[in-house]
């Protein structure tokens, strides 16, 4: 599956505003490009405009973690080419790379971009934003102070609490701790506590909130489905229940 599956065809609200001002040069060499290889419309091959928007964006916010720091790491490039590769197949990487590195360029005015964002994307598919860009940070194995900082910044703009913001961090995690802070509880709560936050966090996380989306994007939210659960009989394991 080609990139242009989700280039050529109509982006939707990703080509107005703030991001389609950062977008609009390296997208418009894409479409020529792409148009070449008949790729077809994003329409006829059933990629919503909501689809291809929220690609967009992720990419475009990618770039924004990507330049925290002040140097872009090859683990978090190839973090991106691997989350492409998977998601569209190789022949998708060249092209993203090319967006992505038309972005790195750019200032990118977080605040009016994430505004556009929240405003077009509901809470589910703005949660699965930030798990993915956490995973950006994380690819090399440290969060530096700026990343831990950019990544607040846009949770904050894009209407997420702290306490889901820590959620989604501790996915990454392996304690204990984390597995409270993954079901947003407190290790003081009791059993029926933890149940009950364990199926509300299966719900509000479940695939299927982002299948609008597209099978790729709804594969990558599974990752959130089975951390929730991983938490959960953690929580079980230590406390001796069922």
């Amino acid at each position: 599956m080609g990139i242009g599956k989700w280039i050529t065809g109509a982006i939707g609200w990703a080509l107005g505003g703030p991001i389609g001002a950062l977008i609009g040069y390296s997208l418009g060499a894409l479409l020529e490009g792409s148009s070449q290889q008949g790729n077809g419309n994003s329409a006829s091959n059933g990629y919503s405009e909501q689809r291809n928007s929220f690609m967009v964006s992720l990419l475009v916010l990618s770039a924004a973690i990507m330049k925290a720091d002040g140097k872009v790491m090859r683990s978090e490039l190839d973090f991106v080419k691997g989350f492409i590769r998977n998601n569209f197949g190789e022949g998708a990487v060249p092209q993203a790379l090319k967006v992505l590195q038309e972005l790195l360029k750019k200032d990118i005015d977080l605040p009016q971009v994430c505004a556009q964002i929240k405003t077009y994307m509901d809470i589910s598919q703005r949660l699965q934003l930030i798990h993915y860009l956490i995973g950006i940070a994380q690819a090399d194995s440290h969060v530096s102070s700026a990343e831990l900082d950019m990544l607040k910044r846009i949770a904050l703009y894009l209407g997420i609490s702290q306490q889901e913001s820590e959620s989604l961090f501790a996915m990454f995690g392996n304690k204990l701790e984390d597995a409270y802070k993954v079901l947003e509880v407190s290790p003081d709560a009791t059993d029926d506590e933890i149940k009950k936050a364990y199926k509300k966090m299966a719900l509000k996380h479940h695939p299927d909130r982002v299948e609008s989306l597209g099978a790729d994007v709804k594969k990558a939210a599974e990752e959130k489905f089975k951390a929730i659960a991983v938490a959960y009989e953690t929580i079980k394991k230590e406390r001796g229940f069922n």
